[in-house]
């Protein structure tokens, strides 16, 4: 049986409908707001993975180019493929969300698959997904402590947009996506927050926040109603029986080797003297619990996480030794590596990245085909994340969705303070490669990729940094609450990410903020942890962007000898078919000749493109020649290329030719046009006329009429 609930946000309903149509799934919903429509899906494993390591959650955001009523390109490929970075992103975006939910002993796989089925150009289905996954959660059975709410947030002409539509978004200098829980004193706790700015003051965002927390709680409140009337009994999980006996012999074992071995700087260390003691451990116990590798190993880790955590809570002392709100040392590097167009190191302790720019032309732009966006990028950030970087050996394969999440945090980070093509016709390609991880690598991809805009020349505005900030509650606590205590880490090592709650990336130049993204390991945080994070951030970000000052301040005056040369030039639209010429024989041997790329735009704009000015500047001239408005008076030096019998065609420019009458050859009577000229001959012309279709008519100059007369 189907059955319908309503809510209306923004002057648009959102229409919930729970039906049985995805029956066999743990739980299925569908979310309407406008004409956009998602499914989403729960499902559960009926029997529990052994040794697992960690929690069995996937999440697929899955883009359908029937919901915008489009056939996917190209000819011969017409079935959706391989997900776009966007909907990659989405996927993560809700897996985040809904991730710190899960009771961690779970170990049944779950999958929740969010379909959009319509999609109407207004509202974006990556919300409505997140509202619908969480519902198919809640009214299942398997056991999740939602719901969530989500609400994306604009701001036109300096008030907020509560769930832009896509029209808005392109006039708004925000676009935010705040999701939310609530905890046992009702209190609304942020729980994942993920968006982008045109630099703006880190104040804004938690107004943005402050403005989006009443329709959070409705929404919170009507997901409630529905999962009071729908929801199906939760499936209850074992509780797990402590190995005492066992756990005590661990304890002997590690002694005070373990916190030894965690507090010493360098990473490699850290983690081999660590890895040295769990071999100890996991020999101890087969030989004497042979049943129980997986418990020990469990409580190995959390022995690990016990140490971390009640040292930074109670002693405020971080695993390098460093303050709470202290950054790691930062060096900084430019034009490291050669014959590249641009390069940028960015050191911050053990987290080491380099990027490298590459600039291409006009026509070296990203074609993208999505569900929503289709059209051209021209500045594109990717970000590698080879084994090398943690000291591991894996195969490298093509990048995963963490990899793809990291490039287009940045991509956004950065693209405020790219310049416009009308400014800067390049094409801007800049690589991330991590050379040694150690925390926030996406921030240090920022930091990395604005150095090496800089050093090639690319006039950004400003550069731009990032920083990440960790947090800890107190122990055993999963909802927190105003009085819940907790301190906040700036610069978070990969141990501090690993066993804290949170990890609030912040990007922007000196200006303002540029991108946001947080996620925890909590149910969500109060506002108060949520406005000191931003104030920690933006101290930190600043404290970044003074030490990147110090190696390279603004962008170099002059691109590397290695990048290639692009002109411009500004033709009739009415002569672009002259430029390209019959099939594309003129264009092509413009190109051929002079060693160039062309790009045209309708609007008549011309980007010519070349390793070197001298051979911009010929296609340059040549065109010129075609597309020069001619007039009636204007001489030339022509080229016969065509002889009839009454009169002879002259090339007087590349692609322009025009017509000499017979009796136009001489001042006298001409029996036969070859007596004057013949195919092949240099001679100068002068227009005489140009008739309504442009066919232009040519006569001798008097010069050539003197030196006819001569010869006979």
């Amino acid at each position: 049986m189907t059955e319908k609930f309503k809510l209306e946000i923004a002057k648009r309903d959102l229409i919930v409908e729970t039906s049985n149509l995805a029956e066999q799934s743990n739980g299925s919903v569908f979310v309407r707001y406008g004409d956009t429509l998602v499914l989403a899906t729960a499902v559960m494993s009926s029997q529990e993975r052994k040794g697992l390591n960690f929690f069995p959650l996937s999440v697929n955001y899955e883009e359908k180019f029937y919901a915008a009523g489009k056939i996917k390109g190209p000819r011969y490929i017409k079935r959706e493929g391989r997900p776009t970075d966007e909907a990659i992103c989405n996927s993560r975006l809700i897996d985040r969300a809904i991730r710190p939910l899960f009771d961690k002993k779970l170990k049944r796989e779950i999958q929740v698959v969010t379909t959009v089925l319509s999609w109407d150009g207004e509202n974006d289905p990556d919300t409505v997904a997140l509202l619908a996954s969480s519902l198919a959660l809640s009214i299942s059975d398997i056991p999740w402590q939602g719901p969530i709410a989500a609400i994306r947030i604009g701001r036109i002409e300096n008030k907020f947009v509560l769930n832009p539509t896509y029209e808005q978004k392109e006039e708004s200098n925000m676009n935010i996506a705040f999701t939310a829980v609530q905890n046992k004193e009702k209190e609304v706790l942020i729980n994942m927050i993920d968006g982008n700015f045109n630099e703006i003051d880190e104040s804004l965002i938690l107004d943005a926040y402050n403005f989006a927390k009443p329709y959070l709680k409705k929404m919170i409140d009507f997901e409630n109603e529905i999962i009071r009337e729908k929801g199906k009994e939760k499936i209850v999980i074992a509780e797990t029986i402590r190995e005492t006996e066992l756990e005590n012999e661990i304890s002997k074992i590690t002694k005070d080797g373990l916190e030894k071995a965690l507090y010493q700087k360098n990473k490699k260390l850290r983690k081999d003297e660590v890895n040295q003691l769990k071999e100890e451990v996991i020999a101890f116990v087969k030989d004497n619990y042979s049943e129980k590798v997986n418990c020990a190993i469990d409580f190995f880790e959390e022995k690990i996480k016990n140490i971390i955590r009640s040292n930074v809570l109670e002693k405020e002392k971080r695993v390098d030794g460093r303050k709470l709100d202290e950054v790691r040392k930062i060096n900084c590097q430019v034009g490291l590596v050669p014959r590249t167009h641009g390069s940028g190191v960015f050191l911050r302790g053990q987290t080491k990245s380099l990027s490298i720019l590459t600039l291409g032309s006009p026509g070296d732009v990203q074609l993208i085909e999505g569900m929503e966006i289709v059209g051209k990028k021209r500045f594109m950030h990717h970000y590698n994340f080879p084994p090398y970087s943690v000291g591991e050996v894996r195969p490298i394969r093509g990048p995963g969705r963490r990899e793809i999440g990291h490039g287009v945090l940045a991509e956004r980070s950065l693209a405020p303070l790219i310049p416009s093509s009308d400014n800067f016709p390049y094409t801007i390609r800049v690589v991330s490669e991590i050379l040694s991880s150690n925390g926030s690598t996406s921030m240090a991809s920022v930091c990395s990729s604005s150095l090496a805009l800089l050093d090639a020349g690319v006039p950004i505005k400003l550069p731009v940094a990032g920083i990440s900030i960790g947090l800890m509650v107190e122990r055993g606590v999963k909802f927190p609450t105003n009085k819940t205590s907790y301190k906040l880490l700036t610069d978070i090592q990969g141990a501090e990410d690993h066993n804290g709650d949170m990890d609030f990336k912040l990007a922007g130049s000196k200006k303002g903020a540029t991108a946001i993204q947080m996620d925890v390991k909590v149910a969500g945080i109060t506002e108060k942890i949520f406005g000191e994070a931003l104030k920690e951030a933006k101290k930190s970000r600043i404290e970044i962007l003074n030490e990147m000052k110090k190696t390279l301040e603004k962008p170099r005056t002059d691109l590397s000898p290695y990048a290639p040369r692009i002109l411009i030039l500004n033709i009739n639209p009415e002569k672009i078919g002259k430029v390209i010429g019959p099939g594309g024989k003129i264009i092509n041997e413009i190109i051929e000749e002079c060693g160039v790329s062309i790009d045209i735009e309708e609007t008549g704009k011309i980007f010519i493109t070349a390793e070197k000015k001298e051979a911009a500047e010929k296609a340059v001239e040549w065109i010129k020649n075609i597309t020069k408005e001619l007039e009636v008076g204007q001489i030339f030096q022509g080229k016969v290329v065509k002889i009839l019998d009454f009169g002879a065609f002259v090339e007087i420019l590349p692609g322009q030719d025009g017509m000499i009458h017979i009796s136009k050859l001489a001042p006298y009577r001409v029996k036969k046009v070859e007596d004057i000229v013949k195919i092949g001959d240099v001679v100068e012309v002068k227009i005489i006329a140009i008739d309504e279709q442009g066919r232009i008519n040519l006569s001798l100059n008097k010069k050539e009429h003197v030196k006819h007369r001569t010869k006979k």
